[in-house]
């Protein structure tokens, strides 16, 4: 999995809930759209599921453990996360490469608002990129970090930030996300060879995000990527 938005609620209920469950979450980043459905992804209130949770560690060097303990407790929650009947196993990150079972994994640390990671996932010789959130320079200019390049690198598929048009961008350019010509930009600067846009703006309805979709596909056949807007339910075959 790829963070804990609300999607987790969903994705749970398509899960076993006998306590077969085990899994692995890559968290970029711990800001609330991101890990607020945790406490309602049902496999984990059954005994014998387990469940991995990889984040970064926090500026002020707390660890991600000593995070979710906080949040998910009164009185923001009626139960604490030591309190749920399943297990979890927190891992705090930076820069790494490591390996869960024969699928390897990297994580770099990309420009944000606070401590925020892209991964990039690589199995069966597939790669898969998540940048969910994505600072653009502030100037509105097309650059990107040594670490946010080497991630998408040749990628078969990059999941990409690309809440603002042009104009919003310019009123919210410290915010921490970008363009979708910046995302475009950076696919193909990178040689990506699918660009599904992410992170939609939430005031966007379906005709706006189509609209999106129509012009960035556009962009993406001059510059050689691929690029359709991610949306619920999607399914994407490698």
């Amino acid at each position: 999995m790829f963070d804990l938005g609300t999607g987790a609620r969903y994705f749970g209920a398509t899960q076993p809930h006998d306590g077969s469950f085990n899994g692995v979450c890559l968290v970029s980043h711990l800001h609330w759209d991101h890990i607020q459905g945790l406490p309602f992804f049902t496999p984990m209130l059954r005994q014998g599921s387990q469940l991995d949770l990889y984040a970064p560690l926090q500026e002020d060097g707390r660890s991600i453990a000593e995070v979710f303990s906080a949040t998910i407790s009164a009185p923001l929650f009626p139960v604490g996360i030591d309190q749920f009947p399943g297990t979890f196993r927190f891992r705090d990150l930076a820069d790494h490469d490591f390996r869960v079972g024969d699928v390897q994994i990297t994580s770099r640390l990309i420009p944000h608002v606070g401590p925020t990671l892209g991964y990039r996932v690589e199995w069966n010789g597939m790669s898969v990129v998540y940048m969910s959130d994505h600072q653009q320079p502030f100037d509105g200019g097309f650059r990107a970090s040594d670490g946010a390049l080497e991630l998408a690198k040749g990628a078969d598929l990059l999941i990409h930030d690309s809440q603002y048009t042009v104009d919003e961008f310019s009123l919210k350019y410290n915010w921490g996300h970008c363009t979708t010509d910046y995302a475009v930009w950076f696919a193909a600067t990178a040689g990506v060879k699918r660009l599904a846009l992410f992170h939609h703006d939430p005031t966007r309805n379906d005709a706006a995000i189509d609209e999106i979709a129509e012009c960035a596909a556009r962009a993406g056949r001059l510059a050689g990527v691929e690029v359709f807007c991610a949306v619920e339910g999607l399914t994407v075959h490698l």
